[in-house]
C-alpha cells in the first residue's frame, strides 16, 4: 500500500472505506447528537441563550488545534498509533463531559475530546492519499462521505431519543462507547498505510517550516480554501439551526431531528452523484459547479433570513441546496488540495482540517454572540463563507489558466 498508484483490491478498498468512515464519523456524531439537547443544557447550567453554541465553539477550537498536532504525528509515527491514542483520549474526555458539573468544565472536556477525536477526522484523509490520488482519491473521498454520512442523519434522532429516555448526559455516555469502539477498530482492523521508509522526521521547527511551505503552495491553498469555507458555512448552519428551526420555526425535537437528517441526506446523496460524475468530468470542474451552487443557495437563504420569514420550509429549501452543493465541494476540494502533497499528506490534511474547524469555531462564536432566536445570524454567516469559497475558486481558476498557458509555451 506504499505506492499511491498501487491500489488495493476492490474488496480491500471497500473494507478500508468502511473503517475510515466509522472513524471520521466521530466528528459529526459529537457535534450533531447533542444539538437537540441545547435547550436542556442551557436550562441545567443556568445560562442565557448562546451558552450551548459556545460549548460547540469550544469543540471546534479543540479540533482545530488538535489537527495541527495530529498531522505531523501521523507523518512521523504512521497512521495507526496516533489514531489509537487520539480515540482513547476522546473516550476519556467524553466521559468527563457526561460528568461535568458546570458549563466551564463541560466546555473544557469538549475541547479535550475534540483534540483527541481530531485524529479520526484528519488521519483517514491521509490514509486515502497514501493509496490513491487524482480522480480515484476524489471517488474514495465521496464514498467516505457515504459511510460517515449516516452520523448526521441518525445523530439528532439518537440525541432526541436519549432526551426522551433520560437527560442530556446519556448522549455523552453513548459517545464514549462509540469512542471505545473506534479504539478497538483501529487496533484490530486498520492496516498501516505509511511504511517507515516514507515517514518524516521533522523537528518542531521543521514542522512549522512544512506548514508554511504548504500554505505558500497555491495549488493547495486555493481548493482547500473553497472546501474549508464551504464547511465553515455548514458549521454556521449547525450552530444556528436550533434557533432557526425550533425557536423561530416552532419545530418539535423530533421534527427538527428529521429535518436535520434530511439535509444531511442531501449532502451524502450528492456526494455520491459526485462520485458517479467523476467518470465524466474532472474534480476541478465539479468543484467549480459546487461552489456556484453554494453561492446561489446561500444568497437565497440570506434573503429569507433577513426578511424574517419563520416558516421552516422556507429556510430548509436553501439549506438543502447548500448541502447538495457541499457534496461536490468537499470531496473534490480535498482531493485537489492534496494532489501534490503526497510527501506531506498528513500535515496537509491536518492543515485543511484545522482551517475547516477554525472557520467552524469562528462561525460558532459569531452565531452564539449574535443569537437572537431568529435565522439571521445563521444566514449571514453562511452567506459570508460562501463568498470566501467563490473567491477562492476564482483564484484556483486563474492559477490553472496560468499553468496551462505556461505549459503551452514550453
Amino acid at each position: 500500500m506504499a505506492d499511491a498508484h498501487a491500489l488495493p483490491s476492490l474488496p480491500s478498498r471497500i473494507r478500508l472505506v468502511l473503517i475510515l468512515g466509522t472513524l471520521t464519523a466521530v466528528g459529526p456524531l459529537s457535534i450533531d447528537m447533542y444539538l437537540p439537547a441545547f435547550p436542556a443544557i442551557e436550562a441545567e447550567f443556568g445560562g442565557s441563550p448562546g451558552i450551548a453554541q459556545a460549548t460547540l465553539a469550544a469543540f471546534f477550537i479543540g479540533i482545530a488545534i488538535g489537527q495541527m498536532a495530529q498531522g505531523p504525528l501521523a507523518d512521523r509515527l504512521g497512521r495507526r498509533r496516533p489514531l489509537i491514542a487520539g480515540s482513547l483520549l476522546y473516550t476519556l474526555a467524553t466521559i468527563g463531559c457526561a460528568l461535568a458539573p458546570d458549563a466551564t468544565s463541560f466546555s473544557a472536556f469538549r475541547a479535550l475530546a475534540a483534540f483527541g477525536g481530531s485524529a479520526g477526522m484528519v488521519i483517514p484523509r491521509a490514509v486515502v492519499r497514501d493509496i490513491a490520488e487524482g480522480t480515484e482519491a476524489a471517488r474514495m473521498m465521496s464514498r467516505l462521505v457515504l459511510v460517515m454520512g449516516a452520523a448526521p442523519i441518525l445523530a439528532p434522532s439518537l440525541g432526541g431519543l436519549a432526551l426522551v429516555v433520560g437527560n442530556w448526559r446519556i448522549i455523552f455516555w453513548l459517545l464514549a462507547v462509540y469512542g471505545f469502539v473506534c479504539v478497538l477498530l483501529v487496533w484490530r482492523a486498520l492496516p498501516e498505510t505509511l511504511p517507515p521508509g516514507r515517514r518524516r522526521r521533522d523537528t518542531p521547527a521543521g514542522i512549522v517550516i512544512t506548514y508554511a511551505a504548504i500554505l505558500r503552495d497555491p495549488s493547495y491553498l486555493a481548493p482547500a480554501l473553497s472546501a474549508c469555507a464551504g464547511f465553515g458555512g455548514l458549521f454556521a448552519y449547525i450552530a444556528g439551526s436550533a434557533d432557526a428551526f425550533m425557536r423561530l420555526g416552532g419545530l418539535s425535537t423530533g421534527a427538527y431531528a428529521a429535518l436535520f437528517g434530511a439535509n444531511a441526506a442531501f449532502f451524502i446523496g450528492f456526494a455520491q452523484v459526485n462520485a458517479w460524475a467523476l467518470g465524466r468530468a474532472s474534480p476541478a470542474r465539479l468543484l467549480g459547479f459546487g461552489v456556484i451552487g453554494l453561492g446561489l443557495a446561500s444568497a437565497a437563504l440570506l434573503v429569507v433570513g433577513l426578511s424574517g420569514v419563520a416558516h421552516p420550509l422556507a429556510l430548509a429549501a436553501p439549506v438543502a441546496a447548500a448541502m447538495a452543493a457541499l457534496g461536490f465541494i468537499g470531496p473534490n476540494g480535498t482531493a485537489l488540495s492534496l494532489s501534490r502533497q503526497g510527501h506531506r499528506a498528513g500535515s496537509a490534511s491536518a492543515l485543511s482540517g484545522t482551517m475547516t474547524f477554525g472557520f467552524g469555531a469562528v462561525s460558532g462564536t459569531i452565531v452564539a454572540l449574535a443569537a437572537d432566536g431568529t435565522a439571521r445570524p445563521m444566514a449571514m454567516a453562511m452567506a459570508a463563507w460562501s463568498a470566501v469559497a467563490v473567491l477562492a475558486d476564482l483564484w484556483r481558476r486563474r492559477i490553472a489558466a496560468r499553468e496551462h498557458a505556461h505549459q503551452k509555451k514550453t
